[in-house]
This record gives C-alpha cells, sequence and structure tokens, in this order.
C-alpha cells in the first residue's frame, strides 16, 4: 500500500470542507479529472481512511434544549454498555472514549436536569461521577490539516507504512504491516470460514 500523497490529502480537505462537492470539482482544484478523483476517493474508502459521508446537522436549528459537555467516570469494563446506550440517546451530539475507559460527550438535554435525563438513557449504577459543564456555544471543525495518517495493521495492530499491503479478504479490505501479517489473517479467516 502506497503512502496518502499531497493530492490525497488536498482532495480530503476538499471534502472535508463540503462533502457535497463533486468530483469533477474537487478535480479541478487538484489538476485531476473527476474519474480520477472518484478513483482516489473510492481507494481512500476501500483502505478504511473514508468511512463515509455524512451531513453535519446544527441540532440547536432543530430541537430545543441545554447544549452540555458531561464527563463520565466508570468502574472497569463499563464503557462499552454506557457507549451503547448513549449512542442510541437522540441529544447525544459527539460521544469521546477516553484510554482510562471514561466517556465524554456533548449533548443538548432536553433540560437542565442532566442527571435526571441522563438515568433515563442508561444505567447510571455503571457510572462512578458525572461532572456536567453547560455550554455557551459550540464549533466543530473536523480537518486533516496537520494530521499523519497512520494505517493500522488488522494482523498485528502495528502502523502500516509504504512497505504494507492491502489486500481484499472476503467482502472487505484489510490493511497489513507486512506480507507475514497478511498470510496469518488469510489462515485465520479461512479456518473461521470452513468451521462456519
Amino acid at each position: 500500500m502506497r503512502d496518502l500523497d499531497d493530492t490525497d490529502m488536498e482532495i480530503l480537505r476538499a471534502l472535508a470542507d463540503d462533502a457535497r462537492r463533486s468530483f469533477a470539482d474537487i478535480g479541478e482544484q487538484v489538476g485531476l479529472s473527476g474519474p480520477a478523483v472518484s478513483d482516489r476517493v473510492k481507494r481512500l474508502q476501500e483502505v478504511g481512511v473514508v468511512r463515509g459521508f455524512t451531513v453535519d446537522v446544527d441540532r440547536s436549528q432543530l430541537r430545543e434544549g441545554t447544549p452540555v459537555l458531561v464527563r463520565l467516570e466508570l468502574d472497569a469494563g463499563m464503557a462499552d454498555a454506557v457507549k451503547a446506550d448513549l449512542r442510541e440517546a437522540e441529544a447525544v451530539e459527539h460521544l469521546f472514549t477516553a484510554a482510562d475507559g471514561d466517556l465524554t460527550f456533548h449533548a443538548r438535554v432536553p433540560d437542565t436536569a442532566v442527571h435526571r435525563w441522563l438515568a433515563s438513557v442508561t444505567d447510571t449504577a455503571l457510572v462512578r461521577d458525572v461532572s456536567v459543564e453547560l455550554l455557551s456555544n459550540v464549533d466543530w471543525s473536523p480537518s486533516v490539516g496537520g494530521t499523519e495518517f497512520a494505517l493500522e495493521c488488522a494482523e498485528c495492530g502495528n502502523t502500516v507504512t509504504s512497505e504494507g499491503v492491502s489486500a481484499r479478504v472476503g467482502d472487505s479490505v484489510y490493511n497489513f504491516c507486512c506480507t507475514s501479517c497478511e498470510g496469518r489473517f488469510r489462515n485465520r479467516y479461512e479456518r473461521l470460514e470452513e468451521g462456519a
């Protein structure tokens, strides 16, 4: 797999600014044809750099509520259960998992009783402590500038460098740091397929 080049980065910046721009328009900006941009975007999707195209909705325009930033200190191993509940809560806009397993999220809760709202969306017995900050404004500015992309090997978790490989296994494309990792991954996949 080759590293991302300057053109890839420029395409990503253009998509981050406006994901609805046509490939022909982006092509004019980066000096490629529309189909060439389409091919690059497809490759970026296959290797997992681009996961999808979304709409950035300003929820404050759609519904009222109090904007808050909430940090939940959790007992070990409880993050997945609480995270699943929060993903389902309409009020939650952004959800972050810290390395220690604690969760931080931005939400627009229906009223100022955040603790009551939280109890209605998840099992608060799993939560050790809650801290809430009222927000006066929220700006979300995703950017690809200044970012080094580091794809992770699907087998060992190491960083995939320019010597790495991308390979289709089953219906998905995976990235590997070396052909040995690719071989181990394929062998395990084939054994699982035989056993299914």
